[in-house]
């Protein structure tokens, strides 16, 4: 039985009122209820509340709708603007990690113990401390185009205390055990090692040697142009889960020219004459799957009797050995396709230290 203002009795003989308080993602209104077992109790529970959703609309206006909705807006402001892979990451992380939180909030009830919650949340699911800064990150730059908009005036996830990252020590191989993969991914079958030693002799990453083309590759100076990698990225894409991707590089930083060595130039040589198609690494219309490679990288490395060691490890030897015969920290950043000096710095620290013994000693023997 219906009264007129949204008040109802049920089949189990209790009085439900309803009320107003903000949008869906699909910009339908969002109601809450109240049950009491008569009327005056369900009037006398409605009625504060509908005045209060009612104030927060008339004083915040668009600020009262859901974080929910909110988040859905802020993905398709931005969704031109970033690439395919980069967007996927975005969705997923915020759709999964965050709005299944927070998405029940009004954007303007956000504050720090609702970043706080969410900060529990991802940690109780057992989140590496990378993960979490990264879903912290997106959240903020969501929050930040509310601000920009003078929808909120401050951004409570900035404020919180994340936990520590610890970085990873770079773990290049020893001299003896880059040989021996070498030795093993030369005399590979079918071009299976050519990846392996891509990375070791150029630094690639396991997406951009998956996007190699024979037009990236200039036998006659010596060069090899780095400008587009392949990723499989999450998301609904023709009702699968993931898609595989080919796109351009990362970012400006990533597409770089580099210098062949004389081992790589001779395998890709004789793969020229295997491979007819438009990839150096395969003779179908498509890339590589870089799963594909990691799968071939794990059978060489055992046949080479290496152990615990993953692909991107072999980047970091690249890095290494160009550092170790005293490479300028300037070149192997642009080898390395890093965003800055500083970052090369930071990632092979370590590698350095030899050459600031060096460096030391060079001075004490000139103020002698």
């Amino acid at each position: 039985m219906r009264r007129g203002e949204n008040i109802y009795r049920r089949k189990d003989k209790r009085w439900e009122g309803r009320y107003p308080k903000g949008k869906k993602a699909n910009g339908k209104t969002k109601y809450g209820s109240v049950y009491g077992k008569t009327l005056k109790e369900v009037r006398e529970k409605l009625y504060p509340l509908k005045l209060h959703y009612q104030f927060i609309q008339n004083n915040y206006g668009e600020a009262a709708i859901s974080f929910n909705e909110w988040g859905y807006r802020w993905l398709q402001d931005i969704q031109a603007n970033v690439k395919q892979s980069t967007y996927a990451n975005y969705e997923h992380k915020l759709i999964h990690y965050v709005l299944n939180v927070l998405g029940e909030y009004g954007l303007n009830e956000l504050d720090e113990e609702s970043a706080e919650s969410l900060l529990r949340a991802l940690e109780k699911r057992g989140l590496k401390p990378s993960t979490i800064h990264a879903v912290f990150r997106i959240t903020k730059q969501c929050i930040n185009l509310a601000i920009r908009k003078k929808m909120i005036h401050e951004n409570p996830f900035a404020l919180i205390q994340l936990p520590k990252l610890v970085k990873n020590r770079n773990q290049a191989l020893t001299k003896q055990e880059q040989k021996r993969l070498e030795t093993t991914a030369l005399t590979s079958k079918k071009g299976q090692g050519i990846p392996t030693l891509l990375a070791l002799h150029a630094g690639l990453r396991i997406g951009e040697i998956s996007a190699l083309t024979w037009k990236d590759i200039d036998f006659e100076n010596n060069l090899i142009h780095v400008h587009s990698t392949v990723q499989r990225i999450v998301g609904v894409f023709n009702g699968k889960k993931t898609e595989l991707i080919y796109t351009s590089s990362k970012t400006a930083s990533s597409t770089r020219l580099i210098p062949m060595s004389q081992t790589l130039k001779n395998v890709l040589l004789q793969q020229k004459q295997r491979i007819k198609g438009q990839f150096v690494l395969t003779n179908k219309e498509q890339p590589v799957e870089p799963r594909l490679l990691t799968y071939h990288f794990h059978r060489i490395r055992e046949k080479a009797n290496l152990s615990t060691i993953h692909f991107h490890q072999l980047r970091h030897t690249f890095a290494t050995r160009c550092l170790e015969s005293r490479g300028d920290i300037m070149s192997v950043s642009a080898l390395m396709g890093h965003s800055s000096t500083q970052m090369t710095l930071d990632t092979y620290a370590g590698s350095l230290m030899e050459q600031r013994f060096q460096v030391v000693s060079q001075m004490e023997k000139e103020i002698r």
